[in-house]
């Protein structure tokens, strides 16, 4: 997922006293003084903060012999019980602390918690720990230990599997998180092992650790705690999400930092660039105190720019929307003043499931995603499943792929998996029909291909339709539109056919480029060749743009270029007018489009179109946002 902005406190822009003074009496000794040290991470949450370093480092987890056997299996069943109910607890009274937070984080962390608390119910997790005390006579702790990255694992890829790529491989990522951190805390439960609090933390300091887990990241009051800095993580784990929440500028995956930085010391941390300065001299001081101003100000615009049209210059509207993977990420969509959800992904109800999602538990989740959109559509796209992906409700059900094909891009997928089995296709047709009853909706089906695709998943729709009715749902006389993802190039090239089927299409260049190029991005042997500025690609989406509109279709982009403001003034000359991209990028998108004519787009994609090369491609494009 792509970063989104966060502010610090008032106070991190001001050099503690004790910084200063370090520095002025270590000159008048006559004694060295230390050099700033520069470190790079991952740019995660955007901010400039000044401030003392405060370290906070966790006791070591508790040593595990995994070759043991337990003496009485019955007694270790006995404490991971009370260590399960220990959890809990804990959990319950991380959920307690939401109150002291502020109110755009308190969905994105209380979901998080929700997830920990089903993990540690009858779970396949605490079911499976549970198999492996009772059938390979495991210590609990090595149970947990095992299970949980077990699970993890699978989340990854497992064996005889692709790993995920692009957006799904970070969605992965976090989902094995959470199987490791509720191990780990199993893990030191069963150990009575104490877990590290910040209560005594400074106010105005800069939190410094080797890792930040999530529910370490709840316990961060940011009234206190001005940024944030580790060793380990990244700027796409569930921790990154809630410091973004939280906004906490932080940068993450500082490798050598923890042997370089020492409690107390003055740290410069730059969310937007990803910068950390031990020891920072003056002219790194006064230009990061410049940062703290500015980048102030810049929030400030961009805070106005959420109440303002997504409008050019020359008076054409555009429509700028955002993509949805969790519902926990909704406070970011409201603070981006994006209209409305262009892509709602939903597997995130089928990772987790031990059992298929019912009806009436997909029509809960929709309900309150629309209801939360107050009025601007969602388009909900049904579930987009593959077989690099794992879910265990899928395999149950003996539908996920047996792992036998060799390229799971190209197999049972999306619409495809979907229409071999129309009994999930039916379950969530029926959970979105009922769920529009809270607000405007739109459907979308994924990985189309042909038009008899289209025409076998609206037979179906409409069937479900007509079920719901006689039993008595209310339903408008026109269903929400069905539409399609464009994301291959067949779908690009029978544009026309497929325009004629479907009532709206979305362009999903993130696989349209994997697809046209044929370049997996996450092999590192070709992942130089994924560019989705390359001309091919961009043929394509003219082709199918250009089709949309002959049909008088609604047509927009939700791939990672539709959030480039850099990119987005060669689509708009490409005739597209809505775009759906992460939440952060709402902003700086709006910014951009709001100082373009139509006419100047129109000439940058004209000249565009007549290049054969991703280097020309990239030229004229920066050359038109440096105003060339």
């Amino acid at each position: 997922m792509k970063t989104t902005d966060g502010m610090s406190s008032g106070v991190s822009g001001a050099v503690p006293a004790e910084g200063r003074g370090r520095r002025a009496r270590a000159a008048d000794r006559g004694t060295r003084v230390l050099a700033e040290y520069r470190l790079e991470g991952d740019a995660t949450a955007h901010g400039v903060a000044i401030g003392p370093t405060a370290m906070a480092v966790e006791g070591p987890a508790p040593d595990i012999d995994e070759a043991a056997r337990a003496d009485d299996p019955a007694h270790e069943q006995a404490r991971l019980t009370e260590a399960i109910e220990r959890s809990i607890r804990q959990v319950e009274r991380l959920r307690d602390r939401l109150a002291l937070l502020p109110e755009d984080s308190k969905l994105e962390i209380g979901s998080l918690l929700e997830v920990y608390r089903r993990m540690l119910g009858p779970s396949r997790l605490q079911r499976g720990i549970r198999q492996r005390i009772a059938q390979d006579g495991l210590l609990a702790e090595a149970a947990v230990r095992q299970e949980a990255e077990a699970l993890a694992q699978a989340m990854l890829g497992g064996p005889g599997r692709p790993a995920p790529a692009g957006e799904d491989a970070a969605a992965a990522q976090r989902r094995a998180g959470e199987f490791r951190e509720i191990g780990r805390r199993l893990v030191r439960n069963l150990g009575q092992m104490p877990f590290r609090s910040f209560n005594a933390l400074p106010v105005g300091a800069v939190l410094v650790t080797e890792q930040l887990r999530p529910s370490d990241a709840a316990l961060i009051d940011p009234s206190r705690i001005v940024a944030v800095v580790t060793e380990e993580g990244g700027s796409t784990d569930h921790t990154a999400i809630m410091l973004r929440a939280l906004g906490i500028p932080a940068v993450l995956a500082v490798h050598g930092l923890m042997a370089r930085v020492r409690d107390g010391a003055t740290i410069v941390v730059d969310g937007s660039a990803g910068t950390v300065v031990i020891d920072p001299g003056e002219d790194t001081l006064a230009a990061a105190r410049r940062g703290v101003a500015d980048y102030a100000r810049e929030r400030q615009a961009l805070g106005r720019l959420r109440r303002l049209p997504a409008k050019l210059s020359s008076g054409e509207k555009l429509q700028l929307q955002a993509n949805l993977e969790l519902p926990a990420e909704l406070p970011l969509i409201a603070q981006s003043g994006a209209s409305g959800i262009g892509l709602l992904r939903t597997e995130f109800l089928f990772i987790n499931a031990q059992t298929m999602p019912d009806e009436d538990g997909q029509e809960a989740v929709y309900t309150e995603v629309i209801a939360a959109m107050a009025g601007d559509t969602t388009t909900i796209r049904v579930v987009d499943w593959g077989g690099e992906k794992q879910s265990e409700a899928l395999t149950r059900a003996g539908l996920a792929d047996a792992g036998d094909n060799l390229n799971p891009a190209l197999g049972v997928r999306g619409l495809r998996l979907l229409l071999r089995h129309p009994a999930i296709l039916e379950t969530q047709f029926a959970a979105i029909l009922r769920a529009s009853a809270a607000g405007p909706v739109r459907v979308m089906l994924p990985m189309v291909t042909s038009a008899h695709e289209i025409r076998e998943a609206r037979e179906i729709y409409h069937r479900v339709a007509r079920r719901l009715r006689r039993r008595g749902v209310k339903l408008g006389d026109t269903l929400p539109p069905l539409g399609i993802m464009a994301e291959t190039p067949a779908a690009a090239i029978m544009g026309d056919a497929l325009a004629q089927e479907a009532e709206f299409l979305a362009i999903g260049t993130n696989d349209l480029t994997m697809y046209t190029l044929a370049v997996d991005r996450a092999s590192a042997e070709v992942a130089s060749l994924y560019h989705p500025l390359h001309p091919a690609v961009l043929r394509l989406i003219q082709t199918v743009t250009e089709a949309a509109l002959r049909q008088y279709r609604p047509i927009s982009v939700c791939g990672e270029i539709a959030g480039d403001p850099r990119v987005v003034p060669l689509l708009i000359g490409l005739g597209l007018r809505s775009f759906s991209m992460t939440a952060s990028a709402v902003p700086r998108v709006k910014r951009v489009v709001r100082a373009l004519s139509f006419e100047d787009c129109r000439r940058l994609a004209h000249r565009v179109m007549q290049v054969s090369g991703v280097d020309e491609v990239t030229a004229l494009i920066d050359a038109f946002a440096a105003g060339e």
